[in-house]
């Protein structure tokens, strides 16, 4: 049986707490491995190592430290297949899903390495003769990341790379219930020889290891991905010494399809946004607004769309379109919101229930849902499952009312052909994202930042970078 040690300052060791969390597979419920529950002391040992090697870091060229990104990059292609399994496997994302998530890691590491030339400051105008202003951008020292279960791996990369590039070091506390994958590229990074405390792995439960992290007066920002609760506890953790925070939190994205939208184009989209990784992804579709002449139409393309999706296990040689919910307790919580939402009149079209065909395994039906009200929680609040609700609309306008009426922001999408009436939503919808015709999946180079309850900051892209950059402002004078 796998178990996991605690990275830190260099090397593999013991966590002073002895209790340990299994890490089930999702699809058959076999035990995995066994993750420390973690302590306070790990904590403080790694923010040590990260502080004690942050000078030395920042003082490399970005050149320099952006070698160790293509390093990364190139461990995690050698061992894509092996990693892909591993990740499948302790999340139940179907295989080829899980390849793509290794693949585009790796090439999200070398997309961060070309930042190396590219952290740049300005010089600013003096009102003063024989003076320039010089807005230099520094690194702010020690950042925690901590990560959530849906894209471990990915989530990982968008932490170590925007932190490291910048010159800051880095504590990284993986989820408690998918952090096999990331373990093993602990392991696997061992041989880049990255300076020790550089980049430190905690494991542990969030409400021990992440609120030890988030409240030390060493750390100098801490990037979560997680739910808005776990966002009020790093927000409330940090307040102590003013820290900073990047928070990617829960959405609930609406898709607007208009009568004159592509239908074929619109459904395959808002399938494909919704039940990728059985629904548990926070930028996509949660629920979707049709324009009242086409409602009947849509609700009979997607029906069959939806009846068409495969489940079956991860590992499956069929190519399946989902497979399990990531655990029992998000089994649990789907299954009852989707009762509660027939309990306030909501009508079942597809699904509605746990999945039969499995003997063990934590499966929900792909489930559409129709008859439902935007008052009605399972319109509100997010499900983060293979749960798609359809209500129909008169106007845009009503449309775009109904999809900000929510107390998320992150992303959105619409379809339709006309421009004047994207570019309008587009103007209008309170989203940090916005999809024209299109799927709900953002790109490395953009900047994945909600609104509202979904979060502060962002990452990806320069913006993203910038969020591990503080400045510096040096007047000089001259005779």
């Amino acid at each position: 049986m796998q178990q996991f040690e605690q990275y830190i300052n260099g090397k593999f060791v013991k966590s002073t707490s002895t209790e340990v969390i299994e890490i089930l597979n999702p699809c058959t419920e076999e035990v995995l491995s066994l993750m420390p529950i973690g302590s306070v002391k790990d904590a403080q040992l790694a923010l040590e190592a990260a502080q004690a090697s942050q000078h030395a870091w920042k003082s490399l060229p970005a050149i320099q430290r952006a070698n160790y990104l293509t390093k990364m990059a190139t461990v995690i292609r050698e061992n894509r297949v092996f990693l892909a399994r591993t990740l499948a496997a302790e999340q139940a994302k179907v295989i080829g899903l899980a390849q793509v998530e290794i693949d585009v890691t790796a090439d999200y590491f070398d997309y961060y390495a070309g930042f190396a030339r590219r952290i740049e400051g300005e010089i600013i105008q003096s009102d003063r003769s024989k003076e320039h202003i010089f807005l230099h951008k520094a690194p702010i020292g020690v950042a925690v990341g901590i990560l959530p279960w849906n894209f471990p791996f990915f989530v990982m990369a968008r932490k170590v790379a925007g932190s490291l590039i910048t010159g800051n070091t880095c504590v990284i506390n993986p989820s408690s219930i998918a952090p096999n994958t990331v373990m093993e590229f602990a392991k696997l990074i061992e041989a880049i020889k990255i300076p020790a405390g550089v980049l430190n792995y905690v494991c542990g439960k969030g409400s021990i290891v992440g609120n030890a992290l988030s409240k030390s007066p060493i750390t100098g920002i801490i990037s979560l991905t997680g739910s808005v609760g776990a966002g009020q506890m790093v927000m409330e953790a940090a307040s102590k010494n003013i820290t900073k925070v990047s928070l990617e939190l829960g959405g609930k994205a609406p898709a607007i399809v208009c009568a004159d939208a592509n239908l074929e184009l619109a459904v395959n989209a808002v399938v494909s946004s919704r039940f990728i990784f059985s629904g548990q992804v926070c930028n996509c579709a949660e629920r979707v607004y049709v324009e009242e002449s086409i409602h009947d139409q849509f609700l009979e393309m997607i029906t069959s769309k939806i009846n068409d999706l495969k489940v079956e296990d991860a590992f499956s040689e069929n190519n399946p379109d989902m497979s399990a919910l990531v655990s029992k307790a998000q089994l649990d919580k789907v299954s009852e919101m989707i009762e509660y939402a027939k309990k306030e009149g909501a009508e079942v079209l597809v699904g509605g229930s746990r999945s039969s065909q499995f003997d063990k395994g934590y499966f929900y039906q792909p489930t559409l849902l129709t008859n439902v009200k935007q008052d009605m929680q399972i319109i509100q609040e997010e499900v983060f499952g293979p749960v798609l609700p359809v209500m129909k609309f008169g106007t845009l306008d009503e449309a775009i009312a109904l999809a900000n009426d929510c107390e998320f922001g992150l992303t959105s999408s619409i379809f339709s052909e006309n421009f004047n009436k994207v570019m309008h939503a587009a103007e209008e919808l309170q989203y940090g994202e916005t999809y024209i015709n299109r799927e709900h999946f953002e790109a490395i180079q953009g900047f994945h930042a909600g609104w509202k309850k979904s979060g502060l900051g962002g990452a990806d892209g320069k913006h993203g970078m910038e969020e591990y950059l503080q400045t510096k402002v040096i007047y000089a004078q001259y005779r």
